[in-house]
């Protein structure tokens, strides 16, 4: 690390920089949050732990700073090229040591890489798996002081995990091979199956939870009617020039909802693996350095994201579970600042899911887990609770009804569904367990159509006992029976609904089953929670005005410079300023996120600005 910091004694005698020094001087924080004091002091002690912390809360701090305090570098395992190099800029603008290594570097910047890691320059090198695992890599290593492993993604170790990768479970010999050197392997999703395979095989000492709750973002499930229309309502919503992610299923779907939305006057671009990499590449950098800018992806995007500022991430399709669902919503709001996580879904997209898992290859006992988690996602989709306390209680965390869900602000009506499900799961019987919902449910209401005359159903004892609901009603009913398995439907029966072997169960049983009604469809209900605006903390219309003044400055700055705007300040430290209006450096440096590097690069330039 470069600079002079107030130090302490290290374990062989020698000075080394404080934590909380490196903490206020580099990163420009006054305070740790959470265990984050206790997890660098573990590390910093020799120990070796798993960290599970929710996105934005501080993460990699808990690696960085053990790093630069330490001897030695630190070495941090990361999937994806774009994170390594979004991590290393953002820590080279605040005048650390850092680099990567990965394919995108010449052979003129990877022989200086390997100098300087030789040589014992760099606090922190970012690589991949593959590459830290290559035998002539780890040679190298072996004649290196190191002052840490860091393991960034650390679920993706699992195979119980949400995003299992093979080559993470070659990290395991690093414990065999460098004993002696503590490695903190970090992630903010895994449920507790996932945490115990991660622990077992890296040998790690302890587990730090800093919890799952990510308080700042508004959560809304929406039943999918017209979904282009809906989202449409849910981004007229949102303030102009804000930032999103809007995942869909496929690449097909990708290309069409970003060529709509564009059509629609959006800024959106399509993100998926598929496209050519220099377009992939290119839609990335976009979207990381602009603003207003809408991405429309698969979950190909994503993980390399370190975009503080994103305000909404939509779901148009129904993800495999809620570890999934919970990383992608994650993506929103990094910088603490209110934003939303907004899906809609359907009847065909739980069919879509377990036809995935069906289909798959995976063996009988993993299949069973999937439709598990895929069950527990569609538990939160339908819930008629608090949405963020069935998210955390999945997790093994907990909190009060939040105030921030479509839930708490709009609370869905319920019934008492025992006799409308067994309504369903009758006719679905007597009709032949081979006709859809819609068939289904015409039945229920008495309809007189040709379908029902052919197949002699105005004679079954169900035709016309359903009146006390509505179609749409009906569709709801129908699809919180799939949802909790008492109907499958049977994709090669071209959508035919079966009973399962619960459902046969809860008819022979006579259980007892609450419902929900849907709310009615009135827009995003986000926009009767927490303002999402960014400047919301800020109080006067000078104040917005100045704002506005110090992100164009910021802009012009990070241009100039070819990186994020976020590398040089977050919106969090220019709402400060505004509010604020340091008139010296002194003054400046007590700004939320002004370390001393940047005081050295920006301070005279946000000074003259603030004026």
């Amino acid at each position: 690390m470069s600079g002079e910091e107030p130090s302490r004694a290290s374990r062989d005698g020698s000075a080394r920089p404080d934590p909380d020094a490196v903490l206020s001087s580099v990163f420009g924080y006054d305070a740790f949050r959470g265990r984050q004091r206790q997890i660098i002091d573990a590390v910093m002690g020799g120990q070796s732990a798993l960290v599970l912390m929710p996105t934005g809360a501080g993460k990699s701090l808990c690696y960085q700073i053990p790093a630069m305090c330490l001897d030695g570098t630190g070495i941090v395992v990361s999937p994806l090229i774009a994170l390594m190099q979004d991590q290393v800029a953002g820590l080279r603008e605040l005048g650390v040591n850092a680099a990567a290594l990965h394919s995108a570097l010449d052979s003129g910047q990877m022989r200086d890489t390997l100098d300087a890691l030789d040589a014992g320059r760099l606090d922190l090198l970012y690589l991949a798996p593959e590459r830290l695992m290559d035998e002539a890599f780890l040679s190298r290593l072996d004649q290196v002081r190191l002052a840490l492993f860091a393991i960034d993604e650390a679920h993706c170790i699992s195979a119980w995990g949400h995003d299992f990768r093979p080559e993470y479970r070659q990290l395991a010999t690093l414990r065999t091979r460098y004993a002696h050197v503590p490695c903190l392997a970090v992630t903010a999703t895994a449920d507790a199956p996932t945490r115990s395979d991660i622990v077992e095989r890296l040998d790690l000492e302890a587990l730090y939870s800093g919890g799952f709750d990510r308080p700042n973002i508004f959560y809304e499930v929406g039943i999918k009617d017209s979904p282009r229309a809906q989202l449409l309502r849910f981004l007229q919503t949102r303030e102009a020039g804000e930032s999103g992610i809007v995942y869909c299923l496929s690449r097909r779907k990708v290309e069409e909802t970003a060529g709509w939305l564009a059509d629609q006057g959006y800024h959106a671009l399509p993100y998926h693996a598929s496209l050519p990499a220099d377009v992939r590449e290119r839609n990335q950098q976009t979207f990381t350095r602009e603003e207003g800018v809408i991405v429309v992806a698969t979950i190909a995007f994503g993980m390399g994201i370190n975009k503080p500022d994103v305000r909404f991430v939509v779901h148009m399709d129904l993800p495999k579970n809620v570890e999934a669902y919970y990383q992608e919503t994650g993506r929103a709001g990094r910088d603490g600042l209110p934003s939303v996580a907004w899906m809609v879904y359907g009847l065909q997209d739980v069919t879509l899911q377990r036809q995935m898992i069906e289909s798959g290859e995976t063996p009988g006992e993993q299949k069973r887990t999937f439709h598990h988690k895929l069950n527990a996602l569609l538990g939160y989709c339908e819930s008629t609770t608090c949405r963020r306390q069935v998210l955390l209680r999945y997790f093994g965390d907990a909190c009060e009804p939040c105030g921030n869900c479509d839930v708490c602000v709009n609370p869905p009506a319920t019934i008492d569904g025992t006799v409308p499900a067994q309504k369903i799961l009758s006719c679905v019987y007597r009709t032949g367990q081979k006709f859809g919902a819609a068939h289904v449910i015409d039945v229920l209401l008495g309809a007189d159509t040709e379908k029902i005359r052919n197949f002699g159903h105005q004679a079954v004892s169900t035709y016309g006992i359903g009146a006390e609901h509505t179609k749409k009603e009906w569709q709801s009913l129908v699809r919180q029976l799939v949802a909790c398995n008492f109907l499958a439907v049977d994709m090669a029966g071209f959508g035919g609904l079966k009973l399962t072997g619960e459902g046969i169960a809860f008819l022979k049983d006579k259980r007892a089953i609450d419902l929900r009604l849907d709310p009615k469809q009135t827009g995003s209900s986000s926009s009767r929670a927490r303002k999402p605006d960014p400047a919301a903390t800020l109080d006067t219309e000078e104040d917005k005005a100045l704002f506005a003044e110090l992100k164009a400055l910021r802009m012009s700055i990070a241009k100039a410079g070819n990186v994020p705007p976020y590398v040089v300040f977050h919106d969090k430290t220019l709402i400060d300023m505004a509010v604020k209006r340091p008139r010296t450096l002194e003054e400046m440096a007590e700004i939320h996120g002004v370390g001393q590097s940047k005081l050295d690069k920006y301070g005279a330039a946000f000074l003259e600005c603030i004026g």
